[in-house]
């Protein structure tokens, strides 16, 4: 099409996401046609307001094989605008080592954060080419005066350089007992990459010295070893699956808190019922973050050839953070990644389902073990640009922004990479579907439609069921006990005149894409707020990370926390999954003397690709309020089981509420039967379980098939 052509396609794209995929385009023809005019048209881009086409602009000169072009791609890494230092970054990777840039992106891995990745990453890609230059550049940048944390960076990043120049440095500093604990610590873990002896010798010492370092050795001492084919007793498949952003556990005692929603939930539930309710899988492999006295019990575990639903901890002793702040445990989270994989002998398939760094680092080890991934497609971030932009929240000119705090461009192209990489892609319900794949990621969904398989999540009915008959126990006048008892005291400090309302309940994670503070404020500044109390279940308030702070401090400027419980704001932080789902069941029927029956479950999120709370309302017998886009759409019967609504517009939400309470108060109970009817015929864990069993079973029977031409070959 030519590169004016391509450019004018993003300047003239009717919306944000459009302009990005326009970007790909924009790339192809710069590879295509690398002249003096690509050059002008690029540059012309770089120096306008357009965030979007410059973004485009630096991706499109990585791929010109010209001199100048990648003379003004290692420029930008000292742009005044930090989101093109990070772009810049990103895409220095994809030619060969500019030694006039080392010393650019050296510094921006001191720095640290994402932008401080981005160069870790490019740096590790030039590493096979100019290993010496990076060893030598990498050590004299550590001699200088950094703090402890820029060192350890640094240190490292030394230890992803494969040459022997640098397990020298690498073994002063995890031996020097002077050196600062974070600096001792990255250079004992890069030791654990390499074979020599020197760096053996070094380890098998620090084990010696105990402590958290000296457990840290113990682990990298493992790294250090050949491999294992060993299988064990294990004879079905293997599945693995990731959430790096908690620690999960069978108990979900950390649901809501952090990044920790439907998504822990979903993993654990679903194990279960892969290695109860199938005959294919045989063991299921949960991994999530942990701490290094966590990550050797669990190896001992996984490598002995245990069956069933096991977790593995990924060491990250550093205080848990939201998942846009943990792009820079990279390295770390791909070594916890490689080591219990690598016990756990073969297996078979590893599931993905999220665009973050664990996807990242997990896609990395597949491939190098030789692990087939399947990987659920959905359009994160792409819905909530869509949302944001349709808000007005969110535009082209200050996209960059944006960009520089949310990663969105990276993020997109993550799901694109991951999709593409993928044995088999699963996708969920939406209206739309094959139209939405299409126009948001550029997906066709007829091309071999046999690597493509529409799941729908499911929930453990049996949880709500046992919530329900608790509830309902109360209702009928037993004494409310345990998840409910406490529930009673939270409803105690009502005030009297409060105590007759119904509860609106939302439960998930505390982050603005999940609406929370907008919900509370909705609420608290209308006619709602007389009609019945809110109960918001999610977050950590103790230890909360930046996004439920952000979240909090909303909330709290629409209601300060004296008056919570004088205007009817409950918020006890997170709680687990069965704690929550009776809430949720007390909400149907009321807690007498404290609150009343026929409460009404809201949803608030700017987008929500499938809606595991929701489904969880809707089997306890709540109407539901939802967002109109994206999987709810597919199973809330607007007006019937709920009502759908455009949750980024305040006015629209509060209408959508008032109606579901008016609709509850009448005390229907077709709503509450047709619910829980519905997600036991369409959307229960085990029916997920046996929707999945074959697409694992495809892929590794496919991936043996290619193991065996392969060898035959050899």
């Amino acid at each position: 099409m030519g590169i004016q052509t391509a450019m004018d396609r993003i300047t003239e794209s009717a919306s944000i996401v459009e302009a990005m995929r326009a970007g790909d385009d924009l790339a192809f023809e710069a590879g295509r046609d690398p002249g003096v005019r690509t050059l002008r048209v690029l540059s012309a881009a770089l120096a306008g307001d357009d965030d979007l086409a410059a973004i485009a602009a630096v991706h499109a000169l990585a791929e010109m094989n010209d001199e100048e072009a990648v003379r003004l791609l290692s420029s930008l890494l000292s742009s005044p605008r930090p989101y093109i230092v990070e772009h810049a970054a990103h895409a220095l990777g994809r030619r060969p080592a500019r030694p006039e840039a080392v010393g650019r992106l050296v510094r921006l891995v001191a720095e640290g954060g994402f932008g401080g990745m981005l160069a870790q990453h490019t740096l590790e890609k030039w590493s096979t080419g100019a290993a010496e230059l990076l060893a030598v550049a990498l050590e004299s940048a550590c001699t200088g005066t950094l703090s402890h944390e820029a060192r350890a960076r640094l240190v490292e990043t030394l230890g992803l350089v494969r040459h022997p120049l640098a397990v020298r440095p690498l073994r002063a500093w995890a031996t020097d007992a002077s050196e600062p604990a974070s600096v001792r610590h990255a250079a004992v873990a890069a030791l654990g990459q390499r074979r020599e002896p020197a760096a053996i010798s070094a380890l098998e010492g620090i084990v010696v010295e105990g402590g958290a370092l000296g457990e840290l050795a113990r682990l990298a001492l493992i790294d250090a070893e050949p491999p294992s084919t060993a299988r064990g007793g294990v004879e079905g498949l293997t599945v693995g699956q990731l959430f790096l952003h908690t620690d999960v556990d069978s108990t979900l005692s950390a649901a809501g808190a952090g990044d920790n929603g439907g998504i822990a939930t979903l993993l654990v539930r679903l194990g279960d019922a892969l290695v109860t309710e199938t005959s294919a899988v045989q063991r299921v492999l949960t991994l999530s973050r942990g701490t290094a006295a966590q990550a050797a019990p669990d190896l001992l575990q996984v490598a002995g050839g245990g069956i069933g639903h096991l977790y593995g901890h990924i060491p990250l002793d550093a205080p848990p953070v939201s998942s846009a702040s943990a792009w820079p445990l990279r390295v770390s989270v791909r070594r916890g990644i490689r080591r219990l994989l690598r016990a756990a002998g073969r297996v078979d398939v590893l599931h993905l389902r999220m665009a973050d760094v664990g996807s990242l680092a997990a896609a990395d080890v597949a491939r190098e073990l030789g692990i087939p991934t399947v990987f659920t497609v959905a359009p994160d971030p792409h819905s909530v640009i869509s949302a944001l932009e349709r808000a007005g929240t969110l535009t082209r000119k200050d996209f960059g922004q944006a960009d520089l705090a949310e990663h969105y461009w990276f993020r997109t192209h993550l799901v694109q990479s991951l999709a593409a990489s993928a044995a088999h892609s699963v996708f969920f319900p939406r209206p739309e579907l094959e139209a939405d794949m299409q126009t948001l990621l550029g997906i066709d969904m007829s091309s071999h439609p046999e690597r493509h398989t529409v799941v729908a999540e499911g929930v453990d009915l049996a949880v709500v069921d046992r919530a329900v008959e608790r509830a309902r126990l109360v209702a009928d006048g037993a004494d409310p006990t345990g998840a409910l008892a406490e529930l009673a005291g939270l409803l105690d400090a009502l005030p009297e005149a409060r105590r007759g309302l119904p509860l609106l309940v939302t439960v998930g994670r505390m982050h603005r894409v999940k609406g929370t503070a907008t919900l509370v404020r909705v609420w608290a500044e209308g006619p709602l707020a007389d009609a019945a109390n809110l109960l918001v279940i999610g977050g950590d308030l103790e230890h909360p990370s930046a996004d439920e702070r952000e979240q909090l401090d909303l909330i709290r400027a629409a209601i300060p926390p004296a008056q919570h419980a004088s205007r009817g704001l409950l918020l006890p932080g997170h709680r687990s999954n069965d704690v929550a789902a009776e809430w949720l069941a007390a909400a149907r029927f009321g807690v007498p003397g404290r609150s009343a029956a026929d409460g009404v479950y809201v949803c608030a999120s700017l987008k929500e690709e499938f809606g595991l709370a929701i489904l969880e309302a809707m089997a306890t017998g709540l109407l539901v309020v939802a967002p109109d886009s994206g999987g709810p759409a597919t199973y809330v019967e607007d007006g019937e089981s709920g009502f759908l609504t455009q949750t980024g517009d305040p006015v629209t939400l509060a209408t959508a509420i008032g109606r579901a309470l008016e609709r509850a108060s009448a005390g229907e109970q077709g709503p509450a039967g047709r619910g829980r009817a519905l997600v036991a015929e369409r959307f229960t864990i085990q029916a997920m379980a046996a929707k999945l069993a074959p697409v694992y079973e495809s892929v590794a029977s496919k991936e043996a098939e290619l193991q065996r031409a392969a060898e035959e070959l050899v």
